[in-house]
C-alpha cells in the first residue's frame, strides 16, 4: 500500500524551516551585493556556496540529478535554470538568481532578479527594471494573498492580477509554477502564476508554498538550451523571477526567505506577518 505525506505541516515542522530559509536570505543577500560589472556568474555561484555552508547547511540544488551547482543565474532572455559559469555580468544585464539551502533535513527556496546599472543605456535599465518590479510586486500581491485565500487558486488570481494590471502586456511563464516546500525542495502541491480552473487545495495552517512568478516582457514561449537546463525565451525577450516560501500558520503566514518575516513587502498590502511560535 503506497503512502502520501499530507501537503500540511506541524507548528513544529513549520520552526524547523525558519533556518534553512534564513539561510537561503543570506546567500541571495551575499549574491545581491557582488552583482557588477565583469563579475562572472561563478563567481556568484562561490559566494552563495560560502554562506550556506559556512552556515552548517547544504545546497539542495546540488541534490538535484545532475546539477552541480549552488545556485541558478539567468541573464537577460534566460528566464530560469540558468548554470552558473565564465560568462561576465555586462552593464545593463538583467539577471534572476535563484538559490536553496537545506538544513537539518528542511528546505528553503528563494529568488531576486537585479538589473546591472548602465549609465549609457538608461532606457533599457528602465524597462529592465520595471519588469523586475512587476515581477516582484506579484509575488507580494499572491503572498498577501495568502494570508486570506480559501483556496491556493486565490493566490494564483492574485499573481496574474498584479501582472496584467501592470499593463505592459508582459507574458507569465505556464510550464513552470511554484510548488510546495518541506523536506523536499520540491512537494505538493503546484502553485500556478495564472489562473486555472481548479480552485486548487485549501489554504489552511500547515502549508508551506514557495511562491515564484517568472514573468517575460515579450512571449510566454520558452525553449531548453542545449545544456538541457537553461530556459530562455524564443522570441528572445528579458525574464525576471523572484521567489520566496511562505509558511501558512495558526496566527497568519510569516514569509520563511525574508528575514523581516515579509513585513516590508507586504506593507503595501495591509498585510502583517506573524512570526511561528
Amino acid at each position: 500500500m503506497g503512502f502520501r505525506r499530507s501537503i500540511y505541516k506541524s507548528p513544529a515542522q513549520l520552526r524547523a524551516m525558519v533556518e534553512p530559509g534564513l539561510i537561503t536570505a543570506a546567500a541571495l543577500d551575499a549574491v545581491r551585493a557582488l552583482v557588477a560589472p565583469g563579475v562572472t556568474t561563478l563567481e556568484l555561484d562561490a559566494a552563495a556556496s560560502a554562506v550556506i555552508t559556512g552556515r552548517g547547511a547544504l545546497s539542495n540544488f546540488q541534490m538535484v540529478r545532475g546539477y552541480r551547482h549552488t545556485v541558478c543565474t539567468s541573464v537577460n532572455e534566460q528566464v530560469v535554470h540558468g548554470i552558473p559559469g565564465d560568462r561576465a555580468l555586462e552593464p545593463g544585464d538583467i539577471v534572476s538568481i535563484d538559490a536553496g539551502a537545506e538544513f537539518k533535513g528542511w528546505n528553503g527556496d528563494s529568488a531576486i532578479t537585479i538589473v546591472v546599472p548602465d549609465d549609457s543605456r538608461p532606457e533599457l535599465v528602465a524597462a529592465r527594471e520595471e519588469l523586475s518590479r512587476v515581477t516582484e510586486r506579484s509575488l507580494w500581491a499572491g503572498i498577501a494573498a495568502l494570508a486570506t485565500a480559501k483556496h491556493l487558486g486565490d493566490v494564483s488570481g492574485a499573481i496574474e492580477d498584479a501582472i496584467v494590471g501592470a499593463g505592459h502586456g508582459y507574458g507569465i511563464l505556464r510550464d513552470y509554477v511554484g510548488h510546495g516546500i518541506g523536506r523536499k525542495m520540491h512537494e505538493s502541491p503546484s502553485l500556478f502564476n495564472y489562473r486555472v480552473p481548479d480552485a486548487g487545495p485549501e489554504v489552511r495552517p500547515g502549508l508551506a508554498i514557495a511562491i515564484e512568478p517568472m514573468v517575460v516582457a515579450g512571449s510566454e514561449a520558452t525553449l531548453v538550451e542545449d545544456d538541457d537546463w537553461t530556459v530562455s525565451t524564443v522570441d528572445g525577450s528579458d525574464g525576471s523571477h523572484w521567489e520566496h516560501s511562505v509558511a501558512v500558520h495558526e496566527n497568519g503566514i510569516w514569509v520563511l526567505t525574508a528575514p523581516d518575516g515579509g513585513a516590508a513587502g507586504l506593507a503595501p498590502f495591509g498585510v502583517v506577518p506573524q512570526p511561528l511560535d
